[in-house]
């Protein structure tokens, strides 16, 4: 079974036409796939939740959620559900936290097995971060780089790399000084799906909306290539 990975510049909580989430649904394994939320990052935000059934219960899938916080399955049961999911769907919020979280209820692990079974384990912002071994971050207030995450994506990934003032030089600053490894920056609009660590597929739901490949090197400390992106309902 292939792993594979999606980073979505977008969504349900941003995005009003769902474009994104419907990308990202065809992508699953099965007609009509359980698709689990994971609010993690976020604390388990009830209106986060409430907006993800929203967007998800009109759509041909099952949606559910996994809460952490109040958490209510034990551990067999936590391996069971999470290996049932088709999708698992990360929100965003706190990379840092998240990763903690994580790891003090072993859903690291079941993620892991999940990826090896051909689970497709996608999400925004913290929830496209978490897959990667480093990723920009603003979980400690200001802008910085975190060297962690489940290593399940080679590199290291920056979300909302055209929307927030700062993300593109302060990420390019750190895979210069090698405090991340080079990655993908990914924009508002755009997604990237990979399969066994590597690029499948980029898309976008805006002409204007790219993934980018950003390596140390040049004269610049970094170069910054962008990836031609499909567009989607184009």
């Amino acid at each position: 079974m292939r792993g594979r990975i999606a980073l979505i510049g977008g969504g349900f909580s941003t995005d009003e036409d769902g474009v994104l989430d419907d990308w990202v649904l065809g992508q699953a394994r099965a007609p009509r796939p359980t698709v689990c939320f994971v609010p993690t990052a976020s604390g388990d935000a009830p209106g986060y939740i409430e907006k993800f059934f929203d967007a998800f219960r009109a759509k041909d899938c099952e949606p559910s959620v996994l809460p952490l916080f109040r958490r209510e399955l034990d551990d067999i049961a936590l391996r069971e559900f999470l290996l049932a999911q088709d999708v698992v769907y990360v929100g965003g919020g706190n990379t840092a936290n998240l990763l903690a979280v994580w790891r003090v209820h072993g859903v690291d692990r079941l993620l892991r097995e999940a990826y090896a079974r051909g689970t497709l384990l996608c999400g925004i912002s913290a929830g496209a971060n978490c897959w990667a071994e480093g990723s920009h971050t603003d979980s400690f207030g200001p802008q910085t780089h975190l060297p962690d995450g489940l290593g399940l994506l080679p590199g290291s990934v920056c979300p909302h790399y055209d929307s927030e003032p700062g993300r593109r030089s302060s990420y390019r600053a750190a895979v210069a000084r090698g405090d991340l490894a080079d990655g993908w920056a990914v924009e508002d609009g755009a997604a990237a799906l990979f399969t066994d660590g590597r690029l499948a597929e980029a898309v976008t739901r805006l002409p204007e909306a790219r993934l980018y490949r950003v390596r140390a090197g040049g004269e610049a400390g970094t170069v910054e290539e962008a990836v031609d992106c499909r567009l989607l309902g184009g």
